[in-house]
């Protein structure tokens, strides 16, 4: 195991800048996943760690040493790819073996190493098939074994489970969680699915435009993100946002205009801003009440989706084909072609100014 330092790291392919001033350390033990959207960088950046990409500039240790200019072999990593790169005409035990015979290792050491693997993996029953004979998720665990087989300081995985069906990938999901708690191993995990990165990390790195927006545990991303782009991105369904904009700073907080809602009076800190600045309120799906239509305050229904346990109600938010989303417990009185008012949980609404940037809360400063 190793703790690993990003400190202004940054990548360029040519004209193009990918990776941009990233500070970022990952301790010893520790589960981080990458997410964001496609081409934010973050598979980039787990190749950098694997020395797959040469860096551009700032550093990158492993432990307190310096890899920029190790290759690969010599930085103490093991790779699980989304295609799980198996030699088709190489049994399972022959796969998992490949890097430490490549390494040199003593037959005995392999023999020991790669059926210790395959205890811990369940793949004792396979070794002596070859990668056609097996499913995905037992192919996803024998390129799992041949990272592990080598005894890395810190596992990576490139969306190891895209490829699978939706079932295999729960399952999976859950052996890689028990594994890495038997194992206690350093794992960077790239991901765009984010209850992959909710249900299996430590901490979450949310990238956005080869820049790190936010990282924190999966509860401090969902119930307080820094940005808008992290509200939006983290959470399913995602966020609802409104245009609001700025009547009065107060005391307590602040009162803002919502559109469609009214006015409210909110706990965040927006003594900085100046009156009738635009905000954006952002407020969860199971958060967001719905109550009988009244007056400007009313907003059309137009779809209802049962999902056996809970129900989410879509509404027309006039934002140009953007809906806004109710979730709540199944049965739901609500049909389509029926108008609700929206009333907000105040005590879990967000506000973001017009850079983007969460507002704090005044208990939160007065607490500091």
């Amino acid at each position: 195991m190793a703790s690993l330092t990003l400190n202004k790291l940054n990548k360029s392919f040519g004209d193009t800048h990918i990776i941009k001033d990233v500070d970022l350390t990952i301790g010893d033990g520790e589960f981080v996943v990458f997410v964001g959207p496609s081409g934010c960088g973050k598979s980039t950046l787990l190749r950098l760690v694997a020395g797959l990409e040469s860096i551009s500039g700032g550093e990158l240790k492993i432990g307190e040493t310096l890899v920029n200019d190790l290759p690969p072999r010599e930085r103490g990593v093991g790779m699980v790819f989304q295609s799980y790169a198996l030699y088709p005409h190489m049994t399972v035990f022959e796969n998992m073996a490949f890097g430490l015979k490549l390494a040199k290792t003593t037959k005995q050491a392999v023999r020991d190493r790669v059926h210790e693997t395959a205890r811990i993996l369940q793949l004792e029953e396979l070794l002596d098939r070859k990668p056609k004979a097996l499913s995905g998720g037992q192919r996803q665990r024998v390129a799992m074994g041949r990272a592990m087989a080598r005894e890395p300081r810190i596992l990576l995985f490139d969306e190891p489970l895209s490829n699978l069906d939706a079932s295999l990938r729960v399952q999976m999901r859950n052996e890689i969680a028990r594994l890495h708690h038997r194992l206690g191993s350093t794992v960077i995990y790239v991901t765009h699915d984010q209850v992959e990165a909710m249900t299996l990390a430590d901490q979450i790195v949310v990238l956005n435009g080869g820049r790190i927006e936010q990282v924190g545990s999966p509860q401090e991303l969902y119930q307080r993100p820094a940005t808008r782009f992290v509200a939006g991105f983290i959470g399913s369904p995602t966020m609802n946002f409104l245009p609001a904009a700025l009547r009065e700073s107060h005391a307590k907080g602040c009162r803002v205009s919502v559109s469609g809602i009214g006015e409210l009076n909110l706990p965040q800190n927006a003594a900085d801003l100046a009156a009738n600045a635009t905000l954006t309120l952002g407020i969860r799906p199971e958060h967001l009440c719905l109550g009988e239509a009244r007056g400007d305050n009313a907003f059309e229904i137009v779809n209802v989706e049962y999902l056996g346990n809970e129900v989410y109600v879509y509404l027309d938010a006039g934002q140009g084909g953007e809906l806004l989303i109710h979730r709540s417990e199944a049965p739901s009185r609500w049909d389509i072609g029926q108008y609700a008012a929206l009333m907000p949980s105040l005590d879990n609404v967000h506000l973001f100014d017009g850079d983007g940037r969460a507002l704090p809360l005044m208990r939160t400063r007065d607490a500091a």
